[in-house]
């Protein structure tokens, strides 16, 4: 039985990897995320961000003859700014921070959220001199886990409300897709699948280890054979008749035909003498 506890240590090898997988997914680094106006709604709609934590997205513009990087993370550091959410570099590596993870607000719909880092670096002669802002607008793209960050505009020609605009795609946000399974068809899913692992692995246990020819190829044949046997009994014994029944007493009509000459009784010796 050495293919069956194979495929037993398989099966449960592959569970357990699913649940590490899920515990994986279940580490809450949007947590790291401070919400200026904390609420449950907020802290669900950050929540949606999971898979996009722990990962730097990073674009490069050009301005004028001026190139410049941004970086970008869910809830962590993208530079080496401290709390620095978003953050530009220049050609020569300086970094000038755009908005902290630690000073957030978060707005979702059903297939969209739109993640505010405030507090910025101040703007030198624009916005007021200002706090700095970056918006990260998350669509959803199904099939895509994480796509490219790219700058949609830098609205600095105001005197105050100025910030940084940005565009990203990821299946993140999107809306669940309901499941047109019922519970009965998954149940038949799981058995079918279950049994085909039987016949087919008992099969080559059969084949390969015992050495089994014909039908004896087939998992358990003497079991399923006896079951088999002992099931036909049973219908037998339910929807047959058993042994020799007593035909109920019917009426018997005279026949017609004589029986036959009965014996002559004489009475001579009755008269007298």
């Amino acid at each position: 039985m050495a293919l069956f506890q194979a495929i037993h240590l398989t099966l449960t090898s592959a569970i357990l990897l699913v649940l590490l997988a899920e515990g994986g997914q279940a580490s809450d680094n949007t947590k790291n995320c401070k919400l200026i106006e904390e609420s449950q709604a907020a802290r669900a709609v950050v929540s949606k961000l999971e898979p996009l934590t722990n990962r730097t997205f990073s674009t490069t513009v050009k301005v004028d003859k001026d190139g410049y990087t941004y970086l970008f993370q869910v809830c962590g550091t993208a530079g080496s700014v401290a709390e620095g959410g978003l953050v530009q570099k220049d050609a020569n590596g300086k970094e000038v921070l755009i908005g902290r993870y630690t000073a957030t607000e978060v707005f979702g719909g059903s297939d969209w959220v739109m993640l505010i880092y405030k507090k910025g670096e101040n703007y030198g002669d624009h916005c007021g001199k200002e706090p700095r802002k970056a918006i990260i607008m998350i669509s959803c793209e199904r099939g895509v886990s994480a796509g490219e960050l790219s700058v949609v505009a830098e609205e600095r020609d105001k005197n105050n409300d100025c910030f940084y605009l940005f565009e990203l795609d990821s299946s993140a946000v999107c809306p669940a897709i309901p499941s047109h399974l019922s519970v009965g068809s998954v149940l038949l899913i799981v058995g079918f699948s279950l049994l085909a692992v039987y016949l087919i692995g008992g099969f080559l246990y059969q084949r390969l280890v015992v050495g089994a020819k014909g039908v004896e190829q087939f998992p358990n044949y003497t079991f399923w054979q006896e079951f088999g046997n002992l099931t036909a009994d049973g219908c037998d014994f339910v929807c047959r008749s058993q042994g020799n029944r007593e035909e109920p007493p019917t009426y018997r009509g005279v026949a017609t035909e004589p029986l036959g000459e009965e014996p002559e009784e004489r009475d001579d010796h009755l008269l007298p003498m």
